[in-house]
């Protein structure tokens, strides 16, 4: 009978754990479980950042390009302001059309004839071009904290699941006294698992984060250095108003 006993038991650890990932999952610790679902949510939700940010910023690249090559063609501001008033397609054609709203607003008024309200009306354009770049950065940066957040957390929640699934490990080790590999190996297995998990999602999401973040910047620069020349070019036109 004893033996029957001990050969029951040697079965049932080596035939109840499955070491498939899917096994994995569905053996694991209700704790480990959620730890695995959340992990598993913020990679797909990483990705799906990732995606949307890549293909905006080339999009708002090849805009840019576009916007920049009417706009030094030497055409009419205005007629290029009338085109595109009413839907700029990209933050650089919004910083043009909200300093040219500006511009006109003024120029209706017969603002300008002074050296005083010349430089008002210099330093209101100015503001305003600060306030749409600061606008358009603002939604081109939405949701970079959470791959910031994911490349730093996701780890150490992994590390928790873990950590948790060992302690369960070693808990069934000692309430069934056996030691051998097999009964072991299962429980590790599904802990080592979640950090396994975190790492495939914050990686990704890390490495996105610097990338992306660097095009931002870079974009950026750009709008701030059309800002700049955009200003200097209103300015001179003010300078050679009667």
């Amino acid at each position: 009978m004893e033996n029957e006993t001990v050969e029951a038991v040697g079965l049932a650890g080596s035939v109840a754990h499955d070491l498939t990932v899917w096994g994995l999952f569905l053996q694991a610790d209700i704790v480990v479980k959620i730890v695995m679902v959340m992990l598993l949510v913020a990679s797909v939700w990483s990705w799906a950042i990732i995606f949307e940010k890549t293909l905006k910023m080339r999009r708002l690249r090849s805009l840019a390009e576009q916007f920049e090559e009417a706009f030094w063609s030497g055409g009419s501001l205005d007629d290029l302001y009338d085109r595109i008033d009413k839907r700029p397609p990209d933050p650089m054609s919004s910083l043009f059309v909200s300093a040219m709203r500006e511009w006109r607003r003024s120029s209706s008024k017969g603002l300008g004839v002074s050296d005083q309200t010349r430089l008002s009306l210099q330093q209101r354009i100015e503001r305003v071009m600060d306030i749409s770049l600061g606008r358009e950065m603002e939604r081109l940066e939405r949701h970079m904290i959470f791959l910031a957040s994911v490349g730093a957390s996701a780890p150490f929640i992994g590390l928790f699941g873990t950590v948790w699934g060992i302690m369960n490990a070693f808990t069934s080790i000692a309430a069934s006294k056996n030691t051998s590999l097999a009964v072991v190996a299962p429980g590790i297995a599904e802990a080592l698992f979640a950090t396994a998990l975190g790492l495939v999602a914050a990686i990704p999401a890390v490495i996105a984060y610097n990338k992306i973040s660097t095009d931002l910047g870079r974009y950026g620069g750009r709008l701030e250095a059309f800002a700049g020349e955009f200003g200097a070019i209103l300015s001179r036109q003010l300078e050679e108003k009667p």
